[in-house]
């Protein structure tokens, strides 16, 4: 029985000693994930405390940034006032000051937004950021930056302006706008037209609307049999008695070529298309054409040809006749 007791004894000793070391060893272990937990915890605290410091900062350079944005909109203001009633300014010109001047006072902003909200910062480090002058961000971006000072040169230089009808490339339209990065047309049709700027500054432009005078002109063949001198006294009439065109420079009337089936008389008029427009001033001197030569018996041919069918029994007598 003292044996029993004591055997019983050394058991409860034994597991006791047992769950006091898996006690201490679940306490440290415990331990160990509380420390590790209470270190996120900490730096989360950390940088949510950062954070909170950073917030006027912050705000402050919100508000800069905002300062620097009205400032771009009060220089765009008083360029526009200051440029476009003087007589020698060009509106490219004042596009160029706008676009590009605010673009600068934006980004001097920003940069200074940058240095207040972000501690240590420089405009350097951004520089660095970006790679500005590297190789490689050259290659990459050498069409944008083409196209900018495309763009530029072709505001500076103004070869035409916003409103003007211009072709490039067998495109035409006229010019909606002119962005830094691209020309915007408004073709005949109503469609839109994107053009990049180093296109544009590379192609041959044509600027139908660069002068106010432009020629009109077209064909018209009478037949041979036709008084031609009468013809062209007609044409004439018609056109001195039109009110929209121009006596200087002076209309013409002139034999252009001896067709295969008319006599192609040419006529050349200019009009001012502040009054009037090339296509309907053709349209409306072509229509009182037709008509002057319809009550005067001048005839307007048209290609005739002469079919000739024979039969098989006068090919038959020919060939006998030839025989």
């Amino acid at each position: 029985m003292a044996e029993e007791t004591t055997k019983l004894s050394d058991v409860a000793q034994d597991t006791t000693q047992l769950l006091h070391t898996a006690g201490e060893k679940t306490a440290e272990t415990v331990i160990k994930h509380t420390a590790k937990y209470n270190d996120a915890y900490t730096t989360i605290d950390k940088i949510m405390d950062g954070f909170w410091e950073r917030v006027p900062y912050f705000c402050i350079a919100l508000i800069v940034l905002m300062i620097f944005w009205l400032l771009s909109k009060v220089f765009k203001f008083f360029v526009r006032k200051t440029l476009e009633n003087r007589s020698y300014t060009r509106q490219n010109l004042v596009l160029v000051l706008n676009r590009v001047g605010s673009t600068i006072i934006i980004f001097f902003g920003f940069l200074i937004a940058m240095v207040i909200a972000i501690p240590g910062f420089t405009p350097g480090q951004l520089m660095s950021a970006l790679g500005i002058g590297s190789v490689a961000i050259g290659f990459a971006f050498k069409d944008i930056f083409q196209n900018m000072l495309s763009g530029i040169l072709i505001l500076l230089s103004e070869p035409f302006k916003i409103g003007d009808t211009i072709v490039v490339n067998n495109m035409e339209g006229t010019v909606e706008d002119i962005q830094i990065r691209a020309t915007f047309l408004q073709s005949p049709d109503g469609r839109r037209i994107v053009i990049p700027n180093a296109t544009v500054y590379t192609s041959a432009v044509t600027v139908n609307t660069a002068y106010p005078r432009r020629r009109c002109e077209f064909v018209v063949g009478i037949g041979y049999e036709d008084n031609v001198q009468e013809a062209k006294n007609i044409i004439m009439k018609i056109l001195d008695h039109d009110q929209t065109i121009l006596s200087q420079p002076t209309f013409s009337v002139n034999v252009a070529a001896l067709a295969d089936f008319s006599v192609n008389l040419k006529v050349q008029w200019w009009v001012d298309t502040s009054e009037t427009t090339t296509s309907a001033s053709i349209s409306e001197v072509q229509e009182r054409v037709i008509q002057s030569f319809a009550d005067n018996n001048i005839s307007i041919p048209y290609p005739v040809q002469e079919v000739k069918v024979y039969r098989g029994e006068n090919l038959e007598e020919e060939s006998a006749r030839a025989k």
